[in-house]
């Protein structure tokens, strides 16, 4: 019976270190190591970049759509048009106020309480993702309002009311899932001459 040879192993002469010629400084890790790394980085960079400025595309088309909404509500409420403002109103719409009670003409007018002559024209609309604040005062001006409405799939399902109050609007941080308890302003109410300076101050989160 034939028996195999013995393998044979070529040995090849070994190559010099490119690490220990003279003058070069010897380093753990291949230069390419780190540029690829410094390419991770770059495009971990990048992508964030890209997601952040696509998130903040998104709140401002929100935005444009909640707004517009909100000014087809006060459209609808001065034409006194029922079928359209329930169109924009959830039907177990969340209402809340903060003024003298005589001033609930919003509250009258959609309960069919009181037809009020009372018009809501807003001088300024802003939107802020789901949240849109819109403020505006009587023909004297010296009623202010404010309302913050809350848009939830197209519908507006929240308001909150503030009549000659000064509200400011700040925002929630969260970076890695931890609130940050600095909530920088976003929004604050204009208030008339009329209204006076020791009108109520109220803080509203969003």
């Amino acid at each position: 019976m034939p028996i195999l040879p013995p393998l044979q192993f070529t040995k090849f002469p070994k190559r010099p270190s490119p690490f220990l010629y003279k003058g070069h400084n010897p380093s753990p890790h291949p230069h390419w190591l780190s540029t690829s790394s410094q390419l991770s980085f770059f495009i971990s960079r990048v992508f964030i970049q890209f997601f952040q400025e696509l998130a903040l595309t998104q709140e401002a088309l929100e935005g444009d759509f909640n707004r517009g909404l909100v000014s087809a509500l006060y459209d609808a409420l001065n034409r006194r048009d029922a079928p359209a403002i329930q169109q924009i109103l959830a039907a177990d719409l969340e209402w809340w106020f903060h003024g003298p009670p005589s001033h609930q003409f919003l509250m009258r007018l959609l309960t069919g309480e009181q037809d009020s002559s009372f018009r809501f024209l807003p001088h300024s609309i802003s939107a802020f993702g789901p949240t849109v604040l819109a403020e505006g005062f009587d023909q004297s001006r010296s009623i202010a309002w404010v309302h913050a409405w809350t848009v939830t799939d197209g519908v507006i399902t929240h308001v909150r009311e503030y009549f000659n109050t000064s509200l400011t609007v700040t925002r929630f941080r969260n970076t890695d899932g931890i609130t940050s308890p600095h909530c920088p302003s976003v929004w604050e109410s204009s208030l008339p001459d009329r209204v006076g300076k020791s009108v109520p101050g109220l803080v509203l989160a969003i």
